[in-house]
């Protein structure tokens, strides 16, 4: 009986390490990924915005039709009672398109609540288009 006691154990604790040495998932999204769109004649910033439990993620894709007029993609994010957190801003695109990802931290309890997204005029840093997408 002993044996059998014994090996048992050694299977039990074969399991535990085995859960133990399972890799941490990542940080799951806290809702679906929600569109923006700013759009300013032939160019936009377009993509999605993902809420996670101390951060925002930005993924899409900025585009410029003159080489001589550049764009960028500006995110701004709020509290759920508009507190502004964070800004962070892409590369500017010059007479193609790119793509953008890009996270913003938002490392308060809850969140963020409100992210807008702001197509801008690269020389001048006139905004020429905006979308607010709510959680």
């Amino acid at each position: 009986m002993r044996t059998k006691v014994t090996a048992g154990l050694g299977t039990m604790s074969l399991t535990a390490g085995l859960l133990f040495a399972v890799p941490a998932t990542t940080a799951a999204a806290e809702a679906p990924p929600y569109t923006f769109d700013a759009s300013f004649g032939q160019t936009c910033t377009r993509g999605t915005v993902t809420w996670y439990n101390r951060s925002v993620a930005i993924e899409g894709e900025q585009k410029s039709v003159s080489p001589t007029s550049c764009r960028r993609t500006l995110v701004d994010i709020f509290t759920a009672r508009g507190a502004w957190l964070s800004s962070r801003s892409s590369s500017p695109v010059c007479g193609q398109s790119a793509k953008i990802s890009f996270s913003v931290p938002a490392d308060v309890a809850g969140g963020a609540g409100r992210v807008t997204v702001h197509l801008i005029h690269e020389e001048t840093r006139e905004v020429l288009s905006y979308d607010i997408v709510t959680k």
